[in-house]
């Protein structure tokens, strides 16, 4: 790992909903938002390791990383060769204010759900993949209790949401520095969702009242 494949650590992209509106809809389209997030995670790679793993074409890779590239998401890397241009994450997050773009603009509201899908894939791929280096054997001992998912549903304030985001990711940024150096430390994939159900929905399956982790 050099600091040429990977954002600097902590590093993070606010976007403002009236003066970035041509960023925000450049991470409309899915495949943007899922190259951007190979790159964060995996580290720099050329548009035809990204097709390799996300099923398209070299073509359409590269035209959709030029378009991120435009928008200041990803900036080209340190070139192993000279045959192929190797793209790298600028930052290691992209922030928003919520509030401030459900009550933008049609735009708005239609970015936040292109991403929310884009969560929502992202964690049924990484599910998908635990769960078959499970039943490959591949999880080390050490990492079978820490590793699951949890479910539950409490009553809380939009303050005390606010709060609990606040410390998860300031929880998340110290353990992360502790074990940045750490021979043991994996990459892990973390999902955080807080959503009020409300009342006064379409009818749906009932929400689940157990907390457990697998």
């Amino acid at each position: 790992m050099t600091d040429d494949t990977f954002p600097a650590a902590g590093s993070r992209r606010v976007l403002d909903p009236q003066e970035d509106t041509a960023a925000f809809k450049a991470l409309t389209h899915p495949l943007r938002i899922r190259l951007l997030g190979l790159l964060r995670q995996d580290g720099a790679a050329t548009a035809s390791e990204l097709a390799a793993a996300t099923g398209e074409s070299s073509a359409s890779a590269s035209y959709h990383l030029r378009v991120l590239a435009k928008y200041g998401f990803i900036a080209e890397a340190e070139h192993r060769d000279g045959r192929e241009r190797r793209w790298k994450a600028v930052h290691e997050v992209t922030t928003w204010s919520n509030a401030a773009m459900s009550g933008s603009d049609d735009d708005g509201r239609a970015f936040l759900a292109a991403v929310h899908r884009a969560q929502a894939d992202h964690f049924a791929r990484s599910l998908a993949g635990h769960q078959r280096r499970l039943d490959a054997g591949l999880v080390p001992p050490e990492w079978l209790e820490p590793s699951g998912v949890m479910d539950l549903m409490v009553r809380l304030t939009p303050e005390s949401l606010t709060e609990l985001f606040d410390v998860v990711e300031r929880t998340i940024g110290d353990l992360a520095a502790r074990d940045g150096d750490d021979p043991r430390a994996e990459q892990v994939a973390l999902f955080l969702a807080g959503l009020p159900v409300g009342t006064g929905l379409p009818a749906g399956e009932p929400p689940a009242r157990e907390g457990r982790k697998p």
